[in-house]
C-alpha cells in the first residue's frame, strides 16, 4: 500500500494541519510516512499546499509530480494540481469559491461542501477536519482510532477539550461526501 496524496488552499485552510494529522495518523499506525509542506510568504490568505505519502514500505523520496490523491480547497490549486492526479486516481474538492469544476473523465471526482458543514457544526475552525474526513471516507488507509492519537499529537495538550469537536466534524465530513464522477 503507498498512497501519495497533494492537499492544497489557501493559508488558514488549515491545509498543513490536515496533513500533519494525516501523516500522525499513519504514523501511529506503523506506517512509512512523509509531511512536506510548501507556503508562501504570507501566513493567511496566501497559497499552502502539503505532500504526504504514506506506505507500508519505505519511502524512496517525498518528491512527486503525480499524486493518487489531490484535496483541493480553492481555485488557484485546481488549476495547478488537477493535471497531476494519476488516471485512476481520486481529487475531492471543496465547491465553495471554485469558478471552474474538474474536467477530467479518467479520475474519480467528489466533492465535500466543508464551509457549509463546518458552519452547521458551529465552529469553521473545524472546515479541515470536515475535508479530512470526507478523504477517509473514499480512502479508509488510516483507522480513526489513529486519526485521533494523530489529532492528539498535532494540538497542543491545552485544546485537546476541542477533540471530540474535531472527532464529529471528521465523521460528519464521512457522511458528506458527495460522487461527482466515478471510474
Amino acid at each position: 500500500m503507498k498512497e501519495e496524496i497533494i492537499i492544497a488552499g489557501f493559508g488558514g485552510q488549515g491545509v498543513l494541519s490536515m496533513g500533519k494529522i494525516l501523516a500522525y495518523s499513519g504514523i501511529m499506525q506503523g506506517q512509512e510516512v512523509t509531511w512536506m509542506p510548501s507556503y508562501g510568504p504570507e501566513m493567511r490568505g496566501g497559497t499552502a499546499n502539503v505532500t504526504v505519502i504514506l506506505s507500508n514500505k519505505k519511502i524512496s523520496s517525498p518528491i512527486l509530480s503525480k499524486f493518487d490523491t489531490a484535496i483541493i480547497l480553492n481555485q488557484q490549486s485546481m488549476d495547478k494540481f488537477e493535471s497531476q492526479v494519476k488516471p485512476g486516481g481520486l481529487l475531492i474538492y471543496d465547491p465553495n469559491g471554485i469558478t471552474r469544476h474538474p474536467q477530467r473523465k479518467d479520475i474519480n471526482i467528489c466533492s465535500i461542501e466543508a464551509v457549509e458543514i463546518s458552519a452547521e457544526i458551529g465552529n469553521s475552525k473545524a472546515y479541515n477536519m470536515v475535508v479530512l474526513g470526507a478523504y477517509l471516507k473514499k480512502r479508509p488507509i488510516v483507522d480513526m482510532c489513529n486519526v485521533i492519537k494523530g489529532l492528539k499529537k498535532s494540538i497542543p495538550e491545552r485544546h485537546h477539550s476541542l477533540i471530540p469537536m474535531n472527532e464529529k466534524a471528521i465523521e460528519t465530513g464521512m457522511n458528506r461526501i458527495a460522487e461527482i464522477h466515478t471510474l
